[in-house]
């Protein structure tokens, strides 16, 4: 059999014609004779005549000139055979170089499905899955791939060799800033990761996000994905979290909390989150309910996520579909202080090809729920943090995960709101002041929908680049069910109070993010709303 290699990226390529002219390839032998077929049999009695043919030649050496041409030939009936049948066979051994800091058994278990292949299409196929696991680890540079005959006195069989050149530099790091104009904030984030230092594929990271109006994260975290005999990777992180809602909400919020990952696959991931959370007031403004959830309270909840993207891309998709179910229960510590609730997440993406300058029609529907649980849980409130806020100038076709946005509407921008209390100081004693505004509180039902027609410009520039044009419209509303308001809560209602946008814009896609310009026109509103018709830009990070 003429070798192979499998190398960079995944891609399969015969071994240089250099290092095949030093040596005699031989092709697997196949143990079943009734497979043979009569053109092999023809094969067999052509070289046979070859060989006889070119007895009084053997003397003088073959020139570089005809091994090349010989070696070429046995390529393309080798291909050619491919084509036609199976050609069986099975692995005799694996053997990896290069490894100097990386256990070997990482490497084993990411190429596991060699070992199972039964025909030559199935090993190729295996050596190239095994490849991109391995490119995916982010512990080597390159990665080559060949497949050998086996010994001679074993026909029928292969050997597979593992070339692996682990990084040079293991140590990496990246920064940015980004700006987020619905919110008039901006966010400063850096991170740095260390890779493979105990050998095991293990990733280790750190990382700070400082953002001086909202958000602001110190976070470090560990990955291995596989442990000793464990089938699962591992995953933990520990973060310090601040958030900043004074502006929309009146609150301030601060967590230390631990996640683990106790369970993931290509389409099931199960984590534990254990956190203390505090949220406070410094205004003095918060509304009522604002009020009544101000204090320490305690995070230990399991989280389950059901995850299917068949979508061709996730930044722009013009085909295939995405599923996203989400469910999570918080109350598991034995502490009257632990946040006892139950949160469900959906989200649903079709994408349609429309077969004419990339255009595409992208679909989308989410809803959400979120209850306390407990005796009369019906009259208590859902934990703040845990309700739905819809708004935010970032595109829903990026984002899968659930409701979260819709087109035209400021961060926490619609939605139930109180009134803020009213702080009157020694010097405005008795004087009409303005009005201090309304509070944000988030809903317990959240659904949104949306609808994209995306299209290439009529410009070559253009379309190398990826940037492309859409038209939209998007709708969603929440709703409030705890403390006893499911009592006067009626999908009717519901369905006529959506809020509703349309409009049009440009996409400049990035390596990391999508830039976006687009005219939004409010068409339906409350009276509360922060919706606004008008040009803004939007960064959005593909999900």
């Amino acid at each position: 059999m003429a070798d192979y290699e499998e190398e960079g990226k995944g891609s399969i390529r015969p071994n240089s014609e250099d290092e095949q002219a030093e040596r005699e390839p031989s092709i697997f032998e196949n143990d079943d004779e009734e497979d043979e077929d009569d053109g092999d049999e023809d094969f067999e009695g052509e070289e046979a005549e070859t060989e006889n043919d070119e007895e009084p030649l053997r003397r003088k050496p073959l020139s570089d000139a005809s091994r090349l041409i010989g070696h070429r030939s046995k390529l393309e009936n080798l291909a050619e055979r491919m084509r036609k049948e199976k050609i069986r066979l099975r692995v005799h051994d694996i053997l990896i170089k290069g490894n100097t800091k990386t256990k070997e058994s990482i490497i084993e278990a990411e190429v596991e499905a060699i070992k199972n292949a039964s025909t030559m299409q199935e090993l190729l196929e295996a050596a190239g899955v095994a490849n991109a696991k391995l490119q995916r680890l982010e512990i080597f540079d390159s990665v080559k791939i060949t497949l050998d005959s086996g010994p001679p006195e074993l026909p029928g069989t292969a050997n597979v060799v593992i070339e692996v050149v682990e990084t040079s530099n293991p140590l990496s790091g990246e920064c940015g800033a980004y700006t987020k104009p619905a919110a008039r904030s901006w966010t400063f984030e850096g991170s740095v990761k260390y890779k493979n230092w105990l050998g095991y594929g293990d990733l280790w990271d750190g990382s700070l996000a400082y953002g001086p109006n909202q958000t602001s994260e110190v976070s470090t975290g560990v990955y291995f994905p596989r442990l000793k005999r464990s089938v699962t990777p591992l995953v933990a992180r520990l973060s310090l979290l601040s958030q900043d809602w004074l502006e929309f909400s009146s609150y301030k919020e601060r967590s230390l909390g631990l996640s683990v990952g106790l369970y993931s696959t290509k389409y099931h991931d199960l984590a534990y989150s254990l956190g203390w959370r505090t949220i406070a007031d410094p205004s003095q403004m918060a509304s009522n309910s604002i009020r009544r959830q101000l204090g320490n309270s305690l995070l230990s909840s399991l989280k389950y996520t059901l995850k299917v993207d068949k979508r061709n891309s996730s930044g722009r998709p013009t085909r295939g579909y995405a599923f996203v179910s989400t469910s999570q229960i918080g109350g598991l510590a034995p502490d009257h202080r632990s946040l006892r609730f139950v949160r469900q997440e959906f989200d649903l993406r079709y994408a349609i090809p429309l077969g004419f300058d990339r255009a595409a029609m992208n679909f989308g529907v989410s809803a959400g729920v979120v209850l306390p649980w407990g005796n009369g849980f019906m009259n208590k409130p859902s934990p703040l943090p845990e309700r739905f806020f819809l708004g935010g100038d970032f595109s829903p076709v990026c984002t899968v995960g659930g409701p979260t946005t819709v087109w035209g509407f400021k961060t926490r921008g619609m939605g139930p709101t109180e009134p803020r209390r009213e702080v009157r100081g020694e010097n405005n004693q008795g004087e009409n002041s303005d009005s201090p505004g309304r509070d944000f509180v988030g809903g317990d039902l959240a659904v949104t929908a949306f609808a994209d027609l995306s299209f290439d410009f009529p410009i070559h520039w253009l379309r190398e680049h990826g940037i492309h044009g859409h038209i939209f419209a998007g709708a969603g509303n929440l709703a409030k069910l705890t403390e006893n308001e499911f009592r006067s809560f009626s999908f009717q209602k519901f369905f006529e109070t959506f809020r509703t946008s349309v409009g049009a814009g440009i996409v400049l896609p990035t390596r990391l993010f999508q830039l976006e310009g687009n005219f939004y026109y409010i068409l339906k509103q409350q009276e509360h709303d922060r919706g606004k018709t008008g040009f803004r830009f939007s960064i959005s990070a593909p999900s």
